[in-house]
């Protein structure tokens, strides 16, 4: 037996056929036969690694290697405390990544707990439960209302049966289930003769043959979709990798410099040379780089979370400032994900507009007294014509029980005070073959039926009109008119209009004919409050946002509109039958034009994201549904949503938006371009300082001199200055202006032409002050020269944290004191360097010798010519410049 190609184009009797089975269903030892050959209807397991092989992996990068050698350096020429350092901070780097990766490996686990446990299933003529794993194709499934789906089955009987399918297909609206055979080429979202796995029945019953089990579902293909993405390097990963291949050259191109001027200008012995350059190799590694970089990302974490965005992945932190497009959603993401009926009107009446949104049964009726007291009738059809409840869930959330569209009746009725206050005599849940559900009332002596459906449905069965007068006319076409052209008019809004009408019933037999037309309500699933501001920022930003979802296109459009995706001059909108059937350059070409496309099957969500990055586009993709989580895999920057989003969604993500509000995004973003900045500053600030470093060193060798600085007290300049000031530059504050410049361009190195300004001054100013008191005070003692040239690079690089906190423009226009972490560092680097210096047993130590106050006060006011001087160049370079600019404009 072969699985059908297309089982939604078949008839049932010759599905039946082809499956070998029947509406008896198959008999016990045909299931065991069948399992045997499509193996049990559960997805494979995850397959999730091991913690102890994730734990290792963290060591698998560049820059570890770099600190391994320099541990193994040091440990061969005793600098032992240089050894601890670097492992402790290797170690702490490999723990935090560990702990990402490894809560990053859940959405398969995800997707496995979306199967269902049990269900109904006939065999043998017997309707019986079973465990949804031993379901096998040609096993008949019966489904009842609020039944979860366990495996894709044809439908091959239905009765007003609706199927929720949000999270596979993004579309909102309850889909109708028939018999009906289908055409060869339809969307998945218009297969209205097959149930999906991992949805739902919001209503009615169904009987169903199984077509797919395990991987050979929907849901099986998503999740072998997801196996077959595999990890990439993040963005940010791929610039460290760069940014430690950087450092790692300067530092050995410097140690050989210094081995070679030492060799040629210096009589000292070659086995000294070899520990003198080893120590400068040692220390121009920026051992603290890992740990600050990791410290500049997880501040940039917490504000995000403190903003809403919770990052899964933390090198996602600086990902998001590179941003060039977002992919997103519209149900749930754009939208709110609950049908909402916006306006009601009934004949020879204005339309009274319905306030509020969502399931929360609070807003008004806008409108004129006399208005609103004419669509009384309307809404107490709306309170009792439905079949749905609205509850709170475990986490203070409302949710739906049956169809959403009946819900949102509820909520009208809800809003205006109207409740069940009639007893019902009969319920008639909606037909998807008439088209309209109703609702037999006893109000007061009388019976009365109240009706809810397609407008054309209802004013077909419709041969008069109740105006707002409380008159009855005559359904004559004047009147069919005005009625249709209110549903034109709300349809271009993108309204779903539903029509609402009553029939008096007497004794004798009854038929769905003569009824009397009540009015008018249109729906809608409205947009999120913020969404059309933060799509503007975007934009403002230099970002492209798209649409793409399962919606229909009139619906997608008309939302694209609203919040502002949609631009004059780019209104096409693509389905995914119209993109399968595109070449290669045509579909390029399409995804370039179009900012909205609907319709969109899993696989060609995942299409168009590839084809983005294929054309250079950092691309950050928006979600919910299981449909969208291998394209949120795939995606630079997966970003769910964390109350609506399913499991798998989350889980396939590295962001997750807690309070599922697009404009979060937009922050996210702003602070994604902080932390590309504050890993530029604070990389800046270890090279320049590194740099003029061992840059001393390689000129007094070269001079045939001592060295100015022992092992030791060049590994307490670089703990205190770089080991403090670098993390307190990690928490710089934006400058307000991160969203008026296009995204970084996900090539920029975090070190580029830049920095040559900053290390030109600072390698000058710092070498040469530290030269002059170190040839100044040679003749008086070693230790004393070494004393001083220490106060100088020390408090050099001090001074050097103001410069790196502000790189283009003046550090007094952002408050020169009002980073207070920055504050608090330089406080106590200074305590820390007076300490070892006065404290007899600590200068013992490191070799120093006491020194006079003045002695002290005028190196380090020599020493503030870095900043002075930086704060000049900053002023030609940015302050003036941007001056005259402003001036010409």
């Amino acid at each position: 037996m072969k699985l059908p190609e297309f089982p939604h184009h078949e008839s049932v009797d010759s599905l039946l056929e082809g499956l070998q089975t029947s509406e008896r269903g198959l008999s016990v030892a045909e299931v065991n036969k069948r399992l045997g050959v499509f193996g049990k209807n559960e997805l494979p397991a995850a397959g999730k690694r091991p913690a102890w092989l994730l734990f290792l992996r963290q060591f698998n990068n560049l820059m570890v290697y770099i600190l391994f050698s320099a541990a193994l350096i040091s440990f061969f020429t005793k600098h032992y405390v240089d050894v601890y350092v670097i492992l402790a901070i290797t170690i702490i780097n490999a723990i935090i990544g560990f702990v990402q990766e490894y809560k990053a490996e859940g959405a398969l686990i995800a997707l496995k707990n979306l199967l269902v446990p049990q269900c109904k299933v006939i065999r043998n003529g017997v309707l019986q439960t079973v465990n949804s794993g031993e379901l096998v194709p040609g096993d008949i499934i019966a489904l009842e209302e609020g039944d979860n789906i366990p495996a894709d089955a044809r439908v091959i009987f239905a009765k007003n049966a609706r199927t929720s399918e949000a999270s596979l297909t993004g579309e909102s609206v309850p889909m109708n289930k028939s018999t009906d055979t289908l055409a060869v080429e339809i969307p998945l979202a218009e297969k209205s003769n097959m149930v999906w796995k991992g949805t739902f029945l919001a209503g009615g019953s169904i009987k169903a043959v199984v077509t797919g089990t395990g991987l050979k579902t929907q849901i099986g293909e998503i999740a072998t979709s997801l196996q077959q993405i595999n990890p990439k390097k993040t963005n940010f990963q791929i610039k460290t990798d760069k940014l430690a291949r950087q450092m790692a050259l300067i530092a050995i191109a410097s140690a050989v410099v210094l081995f070679v001027v030492a060799y040629f200008f210096n009589d000292f012995e070659i086995n000294e040379i070899l520990l003198i350059s080893i120590a400068a190799l040692v220390s121009a590694i920026p051992e603290g780089l890992p740990a600050v970089l990791s410290i500049v990302m997880a501040v940039g974490s917490y504000r995000m979370s403190k903003n809403n965005a919770i990052i899964r992945e933390i090198t996602a932190t600086e990902s998001l400032g590179s941003v060039s497009t977002i992919i997103t959603d519209k149900t749930g993401t754009l939208t709110q994900n609950t049908m909402t009926i916006k306006k009601v009107w009934v004949p020879n009446a204005e339309e009274v507009e319905v306030l509020g949104e969502g399931w929360e049964s609070e807003g008004e009726l806008s409108g004129t007294k006399e208005d609103i007291e004419a669509i009384d009738l309307l809404l107490e059809i709306a309170s009792h014509c439905h079949n749905s409840a609205i509850r709170e869930d475990e986490k203070g959330m409302l949710v739906v029980t049956g169809d959403p569209t009946e819900a949102a009746f509820l909520v009208l009725g809800n809003k205006a005070g109207k409740s069940k206050d009639h007893t019902i005599l009969e319920d008639v849940a909606f037909n998807s073959d008439i088209r309209y559900r109703s609702t037999l009332v006893e109000k007061g002596e009388k019976k009365i039926r109240f009706y809810i459906g397609a407008p054309e449905s209802i004013l077909e069965i419709c041969d008069s009109v109740k105006r707002s007068d409380g008159s009855t006319k005559a359904l004559d076409d004047d009147e069919l008119a005005t009625i249709n052209e209110k549903i034109s008019s709300w349809s271009k809004e993108s309204l779903r209009v539903l029509a609402l009408a009553i029939k008096e019933e007497h004794s004798g037999p009854q038929s769905d004919q003569n009824l009397e037309f009540i009015g008018l309500a249109g729906m809608m699933d409205p947009p999120r409050p913020g969404v059309y501001e933060a799509v503007k920022s975007c934009h403002l930003a230099g970002i492209r946002v798209i649409m793409a979802t399962g919606d229909h296109a009139d619906t997608a459009l008309a939302i694209g509109k609203s919040v502002g995706i949609v631009k004059e001059g780019r209104q096409k909108v693509y389905t995914d039958s119209e993109l399968s059937k595109m070449s290669k350059q045509e579909f390029d070409l399409a995804v370039q034009e179009s900012d909205v496309f609907c319709r969109l099957s899993p696989v060609m969500k995942l299409k168009i994201a590839k084809s983005l990055q294929n054309q250079g586009e950092l691309i950050a993709m928006t979600g919910d549904g299981v449909n969208d989580a291998p394209a949120l895999k795939q995606a630079n920057i997966g970003i769910s949503m964390g109350i609506l989003g399913t499991d798998v969604a989350k889980d396939a993500s590295m962001m997750v938006l807690a309070d599922d509000n697009f404009a979060t995004i937009v922050k996210a973003i702003e602070q994604g371009r902080i932390v590309f900045n504050n890993a530029r500053r604070t990389s800046f600030f270890l090279i320049s300082t590194n740099f003029a470093e061992i840059l001393i060193l390689i000129l007094v060798v070269s001079f045939g001199l001592p060295m100015p600085l022992t092992a030791s007290q060049i590994l307490w300049i670089n703990l205190v200055t770089d080991g403090f000031c670098d993390k307190a530059l990690a928490t710089e504050q934006g400058k307000g202006n991160e969203l008026l410049s296009p995204p970084i361009d996900p090539k920029e190195n975090i070190l580029n032409k830049s920095i040559y300004p900053f290390l030109i001054i600072n390698t000058i100013l710092m070498t040469g002050i530290s030269l002059t008191a170190y040839l100044y005070y040679l003749p008086e003692s070693l230790e004393k020269a070494r004393t001083i040239v220490f106060i100088t690079m020390a408090f050099s690089q001090l001074f050097n944290v103001f410069n790196m906190r502000s790189l283009e423009g003046s550090t007094f226009k952002i408050g020169l004191f009002s980073n207070k972490w920055v504050n608090y560092t330089l406080l106590i680097s200074i305590l820390l360097q007076i300490i070892i210096i006065e404290i007899p047993s600590l200068a013992t130590l490191f070799k120093f010798i006491p020194i006079t106050f003045w002695e002290f006060i005028f190196w380090v006011g020599l020493t503030s010519l870095v900043f002075w001087i930086t704060e000049v160049f900053k002023y030609f370079k940015f302050e003036r410049k941007n001056g005259i600019q402003v001036q010409q404009f």
